[in-house]
């Protein structure tokens, strides 16, 4: 939450600054902030017990300042907490292999694309939304593999695209998870409305879509397509019709409940290695313990500071296309009291939201070292 405590002024003590200002010295988004708060990386000097407003002092601007310099340099946020707060023999040793291993994989930054900006006259019952080609086709990628496949639901094979002066949503659901990605348009002109497109069409469109600075999105009446043009030219994508699941409902349901029950911080890829090794089971137990992750017979480095072992149930394929599907390379997953969805979320993509509903874990197998005293379902 942003805003500054609502405390009478100390002239003793150190002056605190809203995160919103804070965010703007150290050059972190707040919803980055939030994020590393929910992870105990980088806590608030202060936070209102009323409002739960976030304040923090001059004096962790140097630890903000680093944070991100190791996140820019790509480093998982159990190895940042490392060089932040362990011994420096240690931080030298993970900062050199982290170098090798850039160096290895020889990446580069791409090359920032001129802007083109291809628009076209729109009446009053059109609406005009620019948008990046990069970020449409990004959104497209995360959402639209959350879409069903069930003939019996055919509606949940679509992917809504939502638009108003402010934000553009793309939402995707198959009822066992449901993925959102919000993003800011350049610029929008006419009345906000909503289409429903297919989603194998919408993936079809992505990579089209990534080869242009910008597109232009033209918005019609309801039953007419929607016409997408970028610098290579222009595409039609047809409507589908049909009442969309009331996925505000879901979010709002979500935010009405208490704090996660459960955190836990881990590396993306990492968590994606140990779930493919599953195989084809059904479910697989998620073991968190103090600083550390069980998956099966995986053990991964984690930030968790869970005080006894505790044990949640996912469906490793529906988890993995959540991870998939995510941005950066780290994930905290925040897991509330049973039966409600885990929420997946990234330091790196504030804007992107999946929720993935737990199962019933299965038993503790010979391959687990643990004896768990909590399960969750």
């Amino acid at each position: 939450m942003d805003g500054t405590t609502s405390a009478t002024p100390d002239p003793d003590a150190p002056l605190l600054m809203g995160i919103s200002a804070f965010a703007r010295r150290v050059g972190l988004a707040p919803s980055a902030l939030r994020f590393y708060d929910d992870c105990r990386v980088l806590a608030p000097a202060h936070v209102d017990p009323a409002t739960g407003y976030r304040s923090y002092a001059p004096a962790q601007e140097a630890r903000a300042r680093l944070l991100r310099g190791l996140r820019e340099a790509g480093l998982a946020l159990p190895d940042v907490v490392t060089v932040l707060d362990g011994p420096p023999e240690r931080a030298r040793e993970v900062l050199e292999r982290h170098r090798g291993a850039l160096r290895e994989s020889g990446r580069a930054s791409d090359a920032a694309i001129r802007a083109v900006l291809n628009s076209l006259p729109g009446g009053p019952d059109r609406t005009l939304i620019v948008l990046g080609g990069a970020e449409l086709a990004g959104a497209v990628r995360q959402v639209a593999p959350a879409a069903g496949r069930d003939p019996a639901h055919p509606v949940l094979g679509r992917v809504l695209l939502e638009f108003d002066e402010d934000e553009v949503r793309l939402v995707a659901t198959d009822r066992y998870r449901l993925a959102l990605r919000t993003l800011r348009p350049a610029s929008v002109t006419g009345p906000p409305g909503q289409v429903l497109v297919e989603a194998p069409e919408l993936l079809e469109l992505g990579p089209w879509a990534a080869r242009s600075a910008e597109v232009t999105l033209t918005a019609g009446p309801a039953g007419t397509p929607l016409l997408v043009r970028g610098s290579g030219g222009a595409r039609e994508v047809a409507p589908a019709e049909g009442p969309y699941p009331a996925y505000r409902d879901m979010l709002a349901a979500m935010a009405a409940l208490p704090a996660p029950v459960h955190r836990v911080v881990v590396d993306r890829a990492a968590l994606l290695a140990a779930l493919g090794a599953c195989g084809e089971a059904a479910a697989v137990a998620l073991e968190l313990g103090p600083d550390r992750l069980r998956v099966a017979d995986t053990e991964l480095a984690a930030l968790c500071a869970e005080p006894a072992p505790v044990r949640i149930g996912f469906d490793p394929a529906v988890l993995a296309a959540a991870l998939e599907a995510g941005v950066g390379p780290d994930i905290l997953l925040e897991i509330p009291a049973a039966p409600r969805p885990a929420l997946v979320r990234s330091a790196d993509q504030g804007s992107f939201t999946t929720l993935v509903m737990p199962v019933a874990p299965p038993p503790p197998g010979r391959g687990t070292s643990w004896n768990p005293e909590r399960t969750g379902s």
